[in-house]
């Protein structure tokens, strides 16, 4: 019986380190496939019996068998490459993708990535990656109040990483922003005697045979920035600001917003702003400044819909008492030119409107404060009314709760300039190229300039990745085994970042897999001999016979 048994003995040997040596083979296979994880062969010796022996009883082993083939999932090397869609995880994760047409989801380490002909983001497979659309609007709500984004804001489930479509649809002008410096020592250029706080609203004179409508020494500085309408057409916004005194140790400016009298589109009262005197006057409002030149305060009017003209010498235009405080939105005050003659939205309080910000470096999400004027006739007014407190309702703003920006308008003793200006709004764009972030976050390159986060790519991870199934292609699968997939965004929850232009490659160590084959091939050589000498032994046994 023993020499039978050390027959089957080795046999076990030759099957088990037949396995190991597939194992290695396919190693060695995918010493260059992206992502490929190395498997690792390990045996276990089968029962053994018991056997009489001088000592009592003992035991022989029968053998060996595979234990079990263990996936190692160490990080693999990462190599370069020339695509902003070829990704590799830098830590622990996975990229999620998605089988076509189907609600099967797979893991893979694989990250070479294209767009197909449907703009999803796909492996070599067509499995569509998965990840979350971007919520700009709230990204361009955060921009809009100079808010920190720590981590970009995400809508809906997980899902396709699916361009709907390769253009960038025109962004209407939401936040003006303009920074200037105001000389201090400057004069009152547009005096009013009956009223100071709005000299420019009452030099202003459209018509449409002018190519300005406030005369060029009626104004002590003015600064200009394109901004642009719903179809991405371009119109010139102009601030005009003019100083109205100095008193009690603060300085008053006044200022106005316009557009050409010829692009404002708006229906106030029923009468075409075009065809009056006040066409492209959007907003007027002051500014107030500390000792030290600083902005401290501000008021902003703006002209409803339903505000009544009058006719006087110099055509329709509206009275100071039609000027009502404008409606504040983010914390900054708006205004309007209907630039495509909507209906419904002349005013900034419309159904329709689309308004824009007026960012002159103070913001308060509260809006202007108890007590400040309900229009400009009532701010001056109050200026006649009360001369130890001549600008008391022109304080907008409640100080406790103002912030002050990164860059505010200054009004220091050197001349005027402008020292920051932007605006949000942009044309329409094609779409150019994509980038992904650190934090897998795909951003795309339009031809317009401008650089949208579109979607951020997910990543899973598992309580035991040794357990996941390999399905061929690059791909694993969850098993009861590994756990149900844990999902988050590259680097939060312990998942690793994401590199762009990189590839993961195979972790297979050659040279380890090579002395694993000579070991095996050694052992096999040793099994193989056990039934060859087992075989001996038979022979000379049945030679007994003769």
């Amino acid at each position: 019986m023993g020499i039978w048994s050390s027959m089957w003995t080795g046999v076990t040997g030759l099957l088990a380190t037949s396995e190991k040596m597939s194992v290695i083979g396919n190693n060695l296979a995918n010493v260059n496939t992206v992502g490929y994880k190395t498997q690792n062969t390990l045996f276990e010796d089968m029962i053994s019996q018991n056997v009489s022996t001088g000592a009592g009883t003992g035991q022989i082993g029968l053998g060996v068998r595979v234990a079990a083939i263990r996936n190692d999932m160490s990080q693999g090397s990462l190599q370069t490459t020339t695509s902003s869609t070829d990704l590799a995880i830098g830590g622990n994760g996975f990229f999620i993708v998605r089988a076509p047409n189907t609600s099967t989801d797979y893991y893979t380490r694989a990250g070479s990535f294209l767009f197909n002909k449907d703009g999803q983001l796909v492996d070599s497979n067509n499995d569509v990656v998965q990840g979350w659309k971007v919520d700009t609007n709230r990204v361009q709500q955060l921009e809009a109040q100079n808010q920190p984004i720590s981590q970009v804001p995400i809508e809906g489930a997980l899902g396709d990483v699916q361009m709907s479509q390769f253009t960038l649809k025109a962004r209407p002008t939401s936040l003006l922003t303009m920074i200037a410096n105001l000389d201090s020592t400057a004069t009152s250029a547009s005096p009013n005697a009956t009223n100071p706080l709005f000299g420019l609203e009452q030099n202003y004179h459209y018509t449409s045979n002018s190519s300005s409508a406030i005369a060029g020494t009626a104004f002590d500085y003015s600064s200009s920035l394109k901004v642009y309408d719903q179809n991405g057409a371009t119109h010139t916004a102009t601030i005009y600001y003019d100083k109205v005194s100095n008193s009690g140790g603060k300085a008053y400016w006044d200022f106005i917003v316009t557009v050409p009298g010829s692009d404002d589109g708006r229906t106030i009262g029923g009468v075409k702003m075009s065809s009056t005197s006040q066409a492209g006057l959007l907003m007027t409002g002051t500014l107030t400044f500390d000792a030290s030149g600083d902005l401290i305060n501000e008021s902003a009017y703006t002209l409803q819909s339903n505000a009544t003209p009058t006719t006087g010498a110099n055509g329709s235009s509206f009275a100071l008492s039609q000027w009502t405080a404008a409606k504040v939105s983010n914390g900054y005050p708006l205004c309007t030119a209907n630039f495509k003659q909507v209906s419904g939205a002349s005013g900034t309080k419309s159904t329709n409107a689309v308004s824009f910000g007026v960012n002159l470096g103070l913001s308060n999400l509260n809006g202007w404060q108890a007590g400040a004027a309900s229009n400009a006739q009532a701010a001056q007014d109050y200026y006649w009314a009360n001369p130890t407190n001549k600008f008391g309702a022109i304080q907008g703003f409640n100080p406790a709760t103002t912030v002050t920006g990164n860059n505010v308008t200054t009004n220091y003793a050197t001349s005027s300039s402008t020292t920051y200006a932007s605006q949000d709004g942009y044309a329409p764009g094609l779409l150019q190229s994509v980038s992904v972030d650190t934090n897998g976050v795909l951003s795309g390159t339009f031809s317009n300039g401008q650089n949208q986060q579109l979607f951020v790519i997910g990543l899973a991870n598992f309580t035991n990745q040794w357990g996941l199934r390999r399905e061929g292609n690059n791909l694993f699968s969850a098993t009861l085994n590994s756990g149900q997939a844990l999902t988050n965004r590259p680097n939060t929850g312990g998942l690793g970042s994401i590199s762009s232009d990189t590839l993961e490659q195979s972790n297979v160590d050659m040279a380890t897999q090579l002395v694993d084959m000579i070991t095996t091939q050694r052992a096999f050589e040793g099994d193989s001999k056990v039934i060859t000498t087992a075989d001996t032994l038979i022979s000379e046994l049945i030679q007994l016979k003769r």
